[in-house]
């Protein structure tokens, strides 16, 4: 119970850095300076034919139970352009703090139930998770509202990375001793860009076959091992830009590990959706639960 009640001490220190946060900082303007590259715009259509039949219905990966008993809590963890950001916070019960940490982005659906059951499976295998929402409170339910939503993200990039930058600083006032960033689709290609924009903050990233770059600008900054998981027959991300994007990870001589599954394609591992494939996101969730377990060291283990 003591244990307890020190970690939620700790969760509402993050709420009370993200008060002072919108205190000292000026709010992030939607049109602010950086225009969406064309690249961005592909990959919404990209993502549009994609998910062109697909529903945001549970797939097999949401209706895991997860392997032991957590508490969560939906709370707001950032202000951005004078909005609260609202978040789902998920770590297991009678936890010992502090807790390594996943900031999980969603896919292209938003942070529905189904992103919220993923965050209880990881929070159950030990870590504190914070699933952040990029759609403003929103969730989509046709392919038409999601391919909206993520438009309105890629041409106003500089809301989303402020919005990662404070779930970032929410993390570090709990005293997580390590954080990754996690995310499909969508939110894989953000947790990539999590690892480009704010290495310091960020110990290891996963991506489901997120947007990849093979720009050595873009990624020299990475500081953190990277985990790429993706499709072989995925249309929308081709392994031909999984492997240039290997292929810059291994000149720059980064920490990284891509797995390109054989006969399965875009989203095979989302909990939403039509595409799952259950031996290729069972395969995929055993590397990750490896991967977080190897870079991510509670304050104990450092």
């Amino acid at each position: 119970m003591l244990e307890t009640i020190r970690f939620r001490r700790a969760v509402w220190a993050g709420l009370f850095s993200l008060i002072l946060n919108v205190a000292a900082c000026d709010a992030i303007k939607a049109g602010a300076t950086d225009a969406s590259t064309q690249a961005d715009l592909d990959n919404v259509d990209a993502m549009s034919r994609e998910h062109a039949d697909d529903t945001s219905e549970p797939s097999a990966a949401a209706e895991i139970a997860p392997a032991r008993a957590v508490e969560s809590e939906t709370l707001p963890y950032a202000d951005v352009d004078d909005e609260l950001a609202y978040g789902y916070l998920a770590y297991p019960s009678g936890v010992l703090e502090p807790l390594p940490a996943i900031m999980m982005i969603h896919e292209w659906w938003g942070l529905n139930d189904n992103i919220r059951a993923m965050a209880n499976r990881f929070a159950a295998e030990g870590y504190m998770v914070l699933a952040v929402d990029l759609y403003g409170g929103e969730t989509a339910t046709t392919p038409a509202e999601a391919r909206r939503q993520m438009l309105r993200v890629v041409e106003n990039p500089g809301v989303a990375r402020e919005n990662i930058r404070q779930a970032l600083d929410f993390l570090k006032v709990t005293e997580a001793p390590a954080i990754a960033s996690l995310g499909w689709c969508f939110g894989g290609g953000w947790s990539l860009n999590t690892a480009m924009l704010y290495p310091e903050d960020v110990d290891a990233s996963v991506i489901y076959y997120g947007q990849v770059t093979d720009d050595a600008e873009k990624l020299h900054s990475i500081d953190g091992p990277i985990l790429g998981l993706f499709g072989a027959d995925d249309r929308g991300i081709p392994v031909k830009d999984v492997k240039a994007f290997e292929a810059a990870l291994k000149r720059l001589r980064k920490n990284h590990e891509i797995h390109i599954y054989p006969g399965v394609g875009h989203a095979f591992a989302n909990p939403t959706g039509t595409n799952y494939n259950e031996a290729a996101a069972e395969s995929a969730w055993q590397r990750t639960i490896d991967f977080l377990a190897e870079n991510l060291k509670s304050a104990d283990e450092t």
